[in-house]
């Protein structure tokens, strides 16, 4: 009982808090960017799936459920020039418990600083980057149930103007027993509004320029308006169709409510070998009207150095259509 009501209160707070769907009015955007190679090529399919540290983005209640510690290293040459990073650490305390720590930097790069007297630049450099920083904890009420939550800061910084925000994710994950099939859910970026401010908005104005002799001088700022954060409400469905000692597959499916876009399904899958060797592919953003993504795909390899020692290379490709296509690399390191 306790379990259904838990779901029931998940989706009633969720219905509400997304009743209105507001396209491209949020700050920090960039909490939208999966993580993780092995989910990207699924799909971005990995809400039910969410067994690796990536699951600290996709869904937090997965970390208690592999038992080990492991920590994941994810570069992205992203979009225009951006580059993407994600770090990720899940350190399990017992059979029940773990915590997480997760790191995502888009870095915009740099460039010179110009004015209308010197197009040519000032000599100065400004660049732009945003951040956040999770601690998760995740616990298993059952042998198939879990629940976690994420608290994060999140920063947006323009040369000398920055922003500042906190929020909260939570997570669900329920193993069914129809052939263990997953059921998981995910409300993320539940926090403040973000607003810029910095010394480039500090102004020296006068109150009345008509009035002879006023003071020129007084100290001003210019105001900038505040945004919220990018809710997202995820649910998903994931099951090993094939399971045997050498051979598994894996089919997953996401439904996506975000607030500043349009509802979409991601869908995926993976075919594992002798757990050594994964094959991925998958679409993503299926339904979305001038969809630039798609079709993803990817490779994964696993060696156990020793029985408690493993060590994962993966690789995703994601197709942009009209964009530069993205090429993501992770390595995972397990004890």
């Amino acid at each position: 009982m306790k379990n259904r009501l838990t779901a029931f209160l998940i989706f009633l707070v969720a219905g509400q808090l997304l009743a209105q769907n507001k396209v491209g009015t949020t700050a920090a955007p960039f909490l939208g960017i999966g993580a993780g190679p092995r989910a990207i090529a699924m799909g971005g399919a990995f809400t039910a799936v969410a067994n690796d540290p990536t699951a600290l983005f996709w869904n937090p209640a997965g970390i208690s459920r592999d038992g080990r510690t492991q920590v994941l290293l994810e570069h992205t040459n992203y979009l225009v020039g951006t580059s993407y990073n994600f770090f990720g650490a899940v350190v399990t305390l017992d059979e029940d418990n773990a915590v997480g720590l997760s790191v995502t930097n888009l870095a915009y790069g740099s460039s010179d600083v110009t004015t209308v007297d010197q197009p040519d630049g000032t000599g100065e450099m400004w660049d732009a980057n945003d951040w956040a920083i999770g601690l998760s904890y995740s616990r298993n009420l059952t042998d198939r149930f879990s629940i976690a939550g994420t608290a994060k800061m999140i920063i947006q910084q323009v040369w000398r103007e920055s922003a500042t925000g906190f929020a909260l994710d939570a997570g669900l994950l329920y193993i069914t027993p129809f052939n263990n099939m997953k059921i998981g859910m995910e409300i993320a970026n539940f926090g403040t509004d973000m607003q810029l401010s910095g010394g480039d908005l500090l102004r020296t104005v006068s109150p009345d320029e008509t009035v002879v002799g006023a003071n020129s001088k007084i100290p001003a700022e210019y105001y900038t308006a505040s945004y919220p954060l990018p809710l997202i409400f995820r649910v998903g469905l994931a099951m090993d169709v094939v399971n045997s000692s050498n051979n598994r597959v894996t089919l997953a499916v996401d439904a996506i409510h975000p607030s500043d876009n349009v509802q979409t399904v991601n869908f995926g899958g993976e075919y594992c070998w002798n757990n050594m060797v994964s094959v991925r592919a998958g679409y993503k953003s299926l339904f979305v009207p001038d969809n630039q993504e798609g079709l993803t795909m990817g490779l994964g390899l696993s060696y156990d150095i020793s029985s408690r020692f493993n060590v994962k290379l993966d690789y995703a490709y994601q197709n942009y259509n009209l964009l530069k296509n993205i090429q993501k690399f992770a390595l995972t390191v397990g004890f």
